[in-house]
């Protein structure tokens, strides 16, 4: 159980640091297709910041502490910080990359969450997978891969 517990806080700290990342990039995008961006980003933010808190209830109900500050946040996280304006190009193309991590963890949950049985968390990682692969759909378009 304490191998599903570390994944939890892993994919609870790189959804709260992709949360943020695209977050900053809604407020701060500029260019030709700025409506654009700034409505996916806001559309895409939204969405993931809508599943922090079952992902911090669900590390409570395993009997452990969600991470919940800053720090503990960046300790975790597999995505880099980010301190610069880049363009919008490099926007979109550091939130695929992102995306890709937060998904990666997330699976890794679910494939702990599943030998653990805890079912009701699986369906939740499950539809996590799906946001996020829907998430990568619409920025690789975005970005025309």
């Amino acid at each position: 159980m304490e191998e599903l517990v570390v994944a939890l806080k892993k994919a609870l700290a790189n959804t709260f640091a992709f949360y943020l990342k695209t977050q900053n990039y809604h407020w701060n995008v500029t260019g030709p297709d700025f409506k654009q961006l700034h409505d996916l980003f806001g559309d895409i933010y939204g969405e993931v910041y809508s599943s922090v808190d079952t992902f911090g209830e669900e590390i409570r109900a395993l009997g452990d502490y969600a991470p919940a500050s800053f720090s503990r946040f960046q300790s975790l996280t597999d995505i880099e910080d980010e301190t610069k304006i880049p363009t919008s190009a490099i926007m979109v193309e550091r939130l695929i990359e992102d995306n890709q991590k937060v998904l990666a963890s997330i699976e890794r949950a679910y494939e702990l969450a599943e030998i653990e049985h805890k079912h009701g968390l699986s369906n939740f990682l499950a539809e996590r997978q799906d946001a996020h692969s829907k998430h990568g759909w619409m920025l690789s378009a975005t970005a025309k891969r």
